[in-house]
């Protein structure tokens, strides 16, 4: 009766003797009453049974009553009573050698499982080391003996029983150990506790580390762009082709091996940021913001500068050598003019001061006279060579030639000869005509070969200086008009060699007019100084000149043949790759927006096109090579293409930027998908409705096509003049939320708006429209979250110390959050307290950390 009491709560009446069986009966009915009614379910168990002592009948009852109301409630991972209640053995005694629990009956005969339970939970009560397998009775003892002191667990099993049973009654031990269960029932839930903070504080570890690796690696990336950029603005020009052909190769060398491994680095650094940001937003954090200056935004703007600075300094590289080559051209042409001018010009001045119109004849006066004035004609002659010597070194100060210092004194003496020779011209003619009024004497013969000798003379010397002068030309066409001029020159020569015959005509008429009347000369033109034998040298030194011309323009006509190879070469190739890539841009952009398969088949796919745009590298670098040679043959110009090397590698890389952006945006997509429990049906319908409303395919949508969208996934806007136009201002986007189940004030309506366009770009990207239609109903964890568990941590104080967070978690994880908790400043407070509901806010970005 005492039982039934127990069981059922009441006071039962006690039965007269004479009336015993009957209120026996009647009370144990009101207990199997009470029994049935929670639930317990009782076959062929009546009251008659337990009356007469039926002790199976009693038993089973019993057992009945224990499985209901001590183990059956016991569940771990939604499992049945009895495996739950084995579950949760097996983990507990887990790190503990020679236990291995795998029933309720042999696996609990040593002991060890019993004591190994009590030192989990508290091991200060036993000293498990000290235990040995080969004892099971000491063990047994010592369990029922600690648990039944200090756990308020009675002793219901013996000892010898268990040892000298082949296999101890299950349902005992399991009632036993259930007691167990339930005395331990408050660890378990600090363990859950600790277990969530674990959780929490590994995400946010994880998070801190990849913080700290954008970091660096943007640092790094910045740095070596400071580093960079002022040597490519370094504009110190050099005085010889080959200083200015070493920096163009130290600049090549640049291009092929320093620059591609930073280029993959800015790529990876991209990946990293967007990788560490949906992370962030997957796990309820607030988004990374780097240290001032190495956002993405201020890396992309410092490699536009680098990039500037490269283009400027390659384009001054070019336009340095063709200066210094321009330069040393006429540099060479300068010294040639000089020198035949200078050869011209020796003994002249001493011949104009000649004081022999003093003593001379009337002929004489007349021969001198006529001689000066052929000698003014050529003087007038030179006046073109001068004013072209004067010209060139004009041209070389205003391309600061370095050796302009003598160039200008040989020039400014040139002019000052100049100068002086038409002074001592202008002299000698005044005296010539003073004296011609006494002498009237003239040789007409000598006259009119001096008179023809000195133009053709200047002819010649004008042949012979053209013949060899330097050219310097960049495309065919150029040196074929060289050549054409030079054939027309040759077609000239038989014209100049009769004039050349009629002059020595002239001087043959002079021989034999004086061997005919025996005139007394003095056997030299007295109008001229220009001999047969110096017109006949000259005129062989011109034919020599010409088939040395004829060579030097083969040659010329050769090399501009092979730069026009290499034009049309660079240009096929060039006319490959450039439309390629861009079909490859294209391509890509249809397939990011395109929904073909899952996101892991799209992912697939991307990665197998990025594997092909690799695959074309080789392709680029012997483009790379033609370039290097079109550079070395100093080509500058290309007529058949339109792109340059710099198109092809700015293009390059920004399909390979452009190629791992979309795998990494693919990626995230996934990230979300899982994270927030999103089907592939769902990730398709957003994916379709977001590219319906993307009109220029931008991959981001503007305010008002994404009112729009949100329109075709079923927000009811509730006016009809909207509905017409697919439009929603804030108030109406804020009355769709509504309709969808988010109640909130004008706060909590920012709120959602900033988590779209959280930096008011003034538009949505398809990653920001994802987090929003997902966000509301994933399963994450909260700052109120963590804050719970860390209060059963503690003990339900406002409050944690230092040695329960040892206690409780890893070691690395308590030693993190004693490092980062404040110390606790409430009245309750005791020393070395720390303040754990600040540092749970800090977490999830509601406070500083």
């Amino acid at each position: 009766m005492l039982l039934l009491e127990v069981i059922s709560g009441e006071r039962l009446a006690k039965p007269e003797r004479g009336k015993m069986r009957v209120h026996k009966i009647s009370n144990v009915n009101k207990a199997l009453d009470f029994i049935a009614s929670k639930g317990v379910k009782l076959v062929s168990i009546g009251a008659e049974e337990i009356v007469d002592g039926n002790v199976k009948m009693t038993l089973g009852m019993i057992w009945t009553i224990i499985l209901r109301f001590a183990i059956q409630d016991i569940s771990v991972e939604e499992t049945s009573a009895k495996e739950g209640l084995l579950l949760w053995c097996q983990r507990k005694t887990a790190p503990y050698k020679n236990v291995n629990i795998q029933n309720f009956h042999i696996s609990w005969k040593d002991g060890l499982g019993f004591c190994a339970l009590i030192h989990r939970h508290r091991p200060e009560l036993i000293d498990y080391g000290k235990l040995r397998k080969d004892d099971p009775l000491t063990n047994l003892n010592t369990a029922f003996d600690v648990a039944e002191k200090y756990l308020d667990i009675p002793k219901m099993l013996d000892a010898e029983d268990i040892i000298g049973t082949l296999r101890p009654d299950e349902k005992a031990i399991m009632t036993y150990v259930s007691c167990y269960y339930h005395a331990f029932s408050g660890a378990q839930k600090a363990e859950t506790a600790a277990n969530r903070i674990c959780k929490v504080l590994a995400v946010n570890q994880e998070n801190e580390q990849l913080m700290e690796d954008y970091e660096k690696l943007a640092s790094d990336l910045l740095e070596w762009i400071r580093r960079t950029i002022p040597w490519l603005e370094n504009r110190a020009p050099e005085n010889t082709m080959q200083a200015m052909q070493q920096k163009l190769e130290d600049f090549r060398d640049y291009r092929r091996l320093h620059k591609p491994p930073k280029v993959q680095e800015k790529c990876q650094l991209e990946i990293n940021f967007n990788t560490l940001q949906t992370k962030l937003r997957l796990s309820n954090r607030p988004a990374f913001m780097p240290s001032e200056g190495k956002m993405v935004s201020d890396i992309n703007n410092a490699w536009g500068g680098l990039e500037q600075a490269e283009k400027g300094y390659e384009e001054w590289l070019l336009n340095e050598i063709r200066r210094l080559e321009r330069l040393d051209h006429l540099a060479e042409k300068f010294r040639q003019k000089a020198s035949i001018h200078e050869a011209w010009t020796d003994g002249k001045e001493a011949m104009l001061q000649q004081k022999d119109y003093e003593t001379a004849t009337l002929s004489e006066i007349k021969a001198l006279l006529k001689k000066h004035e052929a000698f003014e004609s050529d003087l007038a002659a030179h006046q073109d060579r001068v004013e072209q010597i004067a010209a060139i070194a004009q041209e070389l100060n205003e391309l600061d030639y370095y050796d302009s210092p003598s160039v200008n004194a040989r020039c400014q003496k040139i002019c000052d000869q100049w100068d002086n020779l038409g002074a001592l011209t202008q002299k000698r003619r005044e005296a010539l005509e003073r004296t011609e009024k006494l002498l009237e004497t003239i040789d007409q013969l000598y006259l009119e070969y001096a008179k023809r000798a000195a133009p053709f003379n200047n002819w010649m010397e004008g042949a012979m200086e053209d013949l060899q002068d330097t050219f310097i030309v960049h495309t065919i066409e150029e040196i074929q008009g060289l050549t054409t001029a030079h054939e027309q020159f040759k077609a000239t020569l038989p014209d100049a060699d009769k004039e050349r015959q009629a002059i020595l005509g002239i001087h043959n008429e002079v021989s034999k007019i004086v061997q005919t009347y025996h005139v007394n000369m003095a056997g030299t033109n007295p109008y001229t100084t220009i001999t047969p034998h110096e017109i006949n040298g000259k005129w062989e030194h011109v034919r020599q000149l010409v088939p040395r011309r004829d060579q030097a323009l083969m040659e010329e006509h050769a090399r501009q043949q092979q730069n026009e190879r290499l034009r049309k070469q660079f240009g096929a190739q060039a006319n490959v790759i450039g439309p390629w890539i861009q079909t490859k841009m294209e391509e890509i952009g249809r397939i990011s927006i395109e929904m073909h398969g899952t996101l892991e088949d799209q992912l697939n796919h991307l990665r197998q096109y990025e594997k092909s745009i690799v695959n074309y590298k080789p392709k680029i670098d012997q483009l790379e090579g033609d370039h290097q040679q079109i550079q070395e043959a100093l080509i500058f110009d290309n007529k058949h293409t339109n792109y340059t090397m710099e198109h092809i590698r700015v293009g390059w890389e920004q399909l390979l930027t452009t190629i791992a952006r979309t795998i990494n945006e693919v990626e995230n997509q996934i990230l979300t998908r899982d994270a927030k429990g999103i089907s592939q049906e769902q990730m398709n319908e957003f994916r379709a409705s977001f590219n319906h409303f993307d009109r220029d395919h931008s991959g981001t949508l503007g305010p008002e096509e994404f009112k729009a969208c949100l329109i075709s996934l079923g927000y009811d806007i509730g006016n009809d003049a909207q509905k017409k136009t697919g439009m929603m201002d804030c108030e109406d986007f804020r009355a769709c939320l509504i309709s969808m189940g988010y109640n909130m004030g004008e706060a909590e309506f920012a709120r959602i708006m900033s988590i779209v366009d959280p930096n008011r770009l003034g538009v949505v990207t398809f990653q920001a429209f994802i987090d929003f239609m997902s966000r509301e109903t994933a399963d994450t964890d909260t700052a109120d979250q963590v804050m719970a568990s860390f209060k059963i941590l503690a003990g339900d104080k406002n409050y944690i110390t230092v040695d329960e967070l040892r206690r409780e978690l890893p070691p690395d994880q308590a030693e993190y959050c004693i490092a980062r908790m404040a110390p606790y400043n409430g009245r309750d407070a005791v020393p070395g307290a720390l303040d754990y509901m600040s540092f749970s806010t800090a977490l999830y970005g509601e406070s500083d950390l």
